[in-house]
């Protein structure tokens, strides 16, 4: 009588990855295929993917129905098998990278916009964090902006607020610019 050991066994008896961890990488190819169809149509360009995979992602994106979504899905996750999943990877973070340096430059200028109408002393700081702003436009959009302050201190949606967060905002995407600038510089 023969034994029931296949011939592809190891010493420890396994030598292929086991069932449920196929079926978690297939989950995660999947998911990758998820995020990789929140991506903007013209970042899958320069990922050089199949033709089916490209065609596939396009009808995902216009399908509706919650059930056809899934099963496009999972034809997704079933083409993603056949590419190398870490230049998509790399892609999908550094979308996600770069949403969430744009969310924190936003919260920046909020909370410079806060505390320049609170405080004299912040608009000091601001001064001295950026030297090549309009000192005399920024002082008058921090004086129109505490004068609707005062006004309707609970609503605090006025134009006045709205262009002192656009000045700011200018202002810091030229000091990031310029950050920018000297660490290229020092790297060449």
């Amino acid at each position: 009588m023969q034994e029931n050991t296949p011939d592809f066994e190891d010493d420890d008896g396994f030598d292929r990855p086991s069932k449920s961890q196929l079926k978690r990488d297939m989950t995660a190819l999947q998911k990758l295929g998820d995020d990789l169809l929140a991506l903007p149509e013209s970042r899958w360009e320069p990922l050089a993917l199949p033709e089916i995979l490209y065609d596939a992602l396009k009808a995902a994106k216009k399908i509706t129905n919650f059930e056809g979504k899934r099963r496009q899905m999972q034809f997704i996750g079933k083409l993603m098998r056949k590419v190398d999943p870490e230049p998509i990877r790399e892609a999908v973070a550094a979308f996600k990278l770069g949403h969430a340096k744009d969310s924190l430059k936003l919260h920046q200028s909020e909370r410079w916009r806060e505390r320049l109408v609170a405080s004299d002393e912040a608009l000091q700081e601001f001064l001295a964090e950026h030297a090549d702003v309009d000192i005399q436009q920024l002082r008058n959009l921090v004086r129109a902006a505490r004068k609707d302050a005062a006004n309707v201190p609970e609503k605090r949606s006025g134009r006045a607020f709205r262009e002192l967060f656009q000045f700011i905002k200018a202002s810091e995407g030229g000091a990031a610019d310029e950050a920018g600038d000297v660490e290229e510089s020092g790297n060449e």
